[in-house]
């Protein structure tokens, strides 16, 4: 048994502090947005130049010209703001933001990410911001599913394809387990529900060491 994507987002959503400046990477991470709660004032950054995202714009309420990295519509918080993009990328290398949520292809057990090129041709490589985010981030989170389609491991003793930054992870979010990067590795610290430690570690080519406290993660729960 895995979690969903959403599952995953909702996880991620738990550990975004109130307060926090966030970038949420192009693709599956932009969905923990629609989990935080209201209970909790975020600020979001978009890399194409804008600070203050809200929700994605009713049918037919999109404005063409305000835009997610992903060139996807969203709207504009009271607050907010858009700028040149030269600006959102200073924010970004300036440290001045808390947390981004990145998708990989890998990372490794020293917390180096992969995540932008593969040597899949179908696939063409696309870095945009995410190595200025995997630097200038003051804590890197990772989304992504534990193994690929074929069933290879993403999590690696040493990442194969080239590296988006080196030793920048701070903590791994997928469908099988939540794992911190440690100096002595991968760290798990929550795991899904019926799955045993020999089947996560035969999931993952990286040596795994596991909590005193392994939390259990429960497919579909909300909080």
């Amino acid at each position: 048994m895995r979690l969903d994507t959403r599952d995953v987002a909702r996880r991620i959503a738990r550990d975004i502090p109130d307060g926090a400046y966030v970038n949420l990477g192009i693709g599956l991470p932009t969905l923990v947005a629609d989990c935080v709660g209201d209970d909790r004032e975020v600020v979001y950054h978009s890399e194409n130049g804008i600070l203050g995202m809200g929700p994605a714009p009713a049918p037919g309420e999109e404005d063409p010209e305000l835009i997610n990295a992903g060139k996807q519509p969203v709207t504009l918080l009271p607050g907010g703001a858009f700028f040149h993009h030269t600006d959102a990328f200073l924010m970004m290398r300036g440290g001045h933001v808390d947390l981004t949520v990145l998708g990989a292809f890998q990372v490794s057990e020293h917390g180096d990410l992969a995540n932008w090129a593969t040597d899949d041709a179908s696939h063409p490589p696309a870095v945009g911001g995410a190595m200025d985010l995997a630097v200038g981030a003051k804590r890197v989170l990772v989304m992504t599913t534990h193994t690929t389609k074929a069933g290879e491991p993403k999590l690696v003793p040493r990442c194969t394809y080239p590296l988006t930054a080196a030793g920048v992870v701070d903590r791994v979010y997928t469908d099988l387990a939540v794992l911190d990067v440690t100096a002595e590795g991968f760290l798990v610290r929550e795991m899904v529900a019926g799955l045993g430690r020999d089947d996560l570690q035969g999931a993952t080519a990286a040596r795994l060491s596991f909590a005193d406290d392994v939390g259990v993660l429960v497919p579909g729960q909300r909080e």
